[in-house]
Formats: C-alpha cells, sequence, structure tokens
C-alpha cells in the first residue's frame, strides 16, 4: 500500500475523477483542497510542481502526473488487484477501454462542456465572454455525440466494458453530472446506468472530499 500519495484539488468535475478512483482502489492519500483561479494554483509551491497551475494534481513520491484522465489512467494502471481492476486485462479490452476514455475527454469534456464552461453564465463568462451561441452549439454537439454512449448502453451492459466497471465510467459519469447540472439533458438510457454508478460508496466517499465547503 503506498504511503505518499497526495492529491490536489478539489470542487471540479475534473477534481473528483482523481478522487473517484483513489475511493475505488482503497487508497490512502492527503489531499491539497485547493481551488482552481483562487490564487492557490499559482503559489511557488505549486507551481515548481505543476508549472501548467491546473488541477488535479497527483503526487506519488517523487513522481507528479496532471491531468484528470490521466491520473485515472495512472492509478487504475498502477494500484488495481485481484479485488479491484479498473482496467481491462485483454488486449482488445484495453484498446476499447482507451477509445472509450479519448472519447469522453476529447468529445464530452472538452469540446463540449468545457465550451460551456468557458462562455456560459453559469461558468466563467465574466473571464472569457459570454457567448450564448456557441454555448448552444456546444450543448448540441454533446447531444450528437452522446449517440454513441446511448447506442452503447442500449445493449443492457451494466458499465461501458460490459460487467466490469472501470475508469472509462469514472470519466463519463463525471461529464454526465456535469451535463445534466448545464441543463443539457442525457438520453434515456443513460438516466439508470448513471444511478448505479454514482451509487458506489465511493463516489458518494468523493463526492464529500471534492465538495467545497462554504
Amino acid at each position: 500500500m503506498p504511503e505518499t500519495l497526495t492529491l490536489w484539488g478539489v470542487g471540479t468535475s475534473r477534481t473528483i475523477r482523481a478522487h473517484w478512483a483513489l475511493h475505488e482502489l482503497g487508497l490512502d492519500y492527503r489531499c491539497k483542497p485547493i481551488l482552481p483561479r483562487s490564487g492557490e494554483t499559482k503559489t511557488a509551491e505549486y507551481t515548481q510542481l505543476n508549472p501548467r497551475q491546473k488541477i488535479p494534481l497527483l503526487q506519488d513520491g517523487d513522481f507528479t502526473i496532471g491531468e484528470s484522465a490521466a491520473i485515472v489512467a495512472y492509478l487504475a494502471r498502477t494500484y488495481s488487484n485481484p479485488d479491484v481492476t479498473l482496467v481491462p486485462a485483454g488486449p482488445r479490452d484495453f484498446a476499447r477501454w482507451l477509445e472509450w476514455c479519448f472519447f469522453i475527454v476529447a468529445e464530452l469534456d472538452s469540446t463540449s462542456l468545457y465550451v460551456m464552461r468557458r462562455h456560459g453564465l453559469k461558468g466563467l463568462a465574466h473571464i472569457y465572454g459570454h457567448a450564448p451561441e456557441v454555448v448552444g452549439q456546444a450543448a448540441e454537439y454533446f447531444r450528437q455525440q452522446l449517440r454513441h454512449v446511448e447506442v452503447a448502453l442500449s445493449d443492457g451492459r451494466k458499465y461501458l466494458m460490459g460487467d466490469q466497471f472501470t475508469s472509462a465510467d469514472i470519466l463519463l459519469a463525471t461529464c454526465l453530472v456535469w451535463a445534466i447540472d448545464y441543463n443539457v439533458g442525457v438520453c434515456d438510457v443513460a438516466t439508470p446506468y448513471l444511478d448505479r454508478v454514482t451509487a458506489r460508496p465511493a463516489y458518494k466517499e468523493s463526492v464529500a472530499v471534492n465538495t467545497v465547503k462554504v
């Protein structure tokens, strides 16, 4: 069991992913509850660790890694065990898992939801400018891309990779929660999937850690 895991960052749809993976794997870790755009990511201490000045950031001994999807994948590959395996073992299943991870991060998160966050009134419009048309187009693009998820879940599978819960489900669930919060809406088959995934104890534990106390 590692004794040197530290996770920097709370309060966002991306930081919760790393917390969730840590709880799924039953790992002990220290949480540094810094927030984005608060000045806390621009301190000399943090900038030395992460020149990108973004959260989340994971420290594992003398190793550091940023980007939520990369952190989740690292934890899954490094600390999965016979009882909890967040990455498929077979080469083709691994490739399919990788495809899901890239799709979710590129198409659902960065190209859709984060565009809405940058330019929507519920997000960072005060920094990047309010652009209602851009927000509307991004929401529509999200709904179009979600058809890939709808087709997959329509075959009755429990998780994206079938019966095995993987880190791809962590990425997808956080995007679905994000979309609902932005009133984008999700496909019908995603609702029971999301209910099932967010009922997991590790998700509830990660929400508690990731929630900003005000």
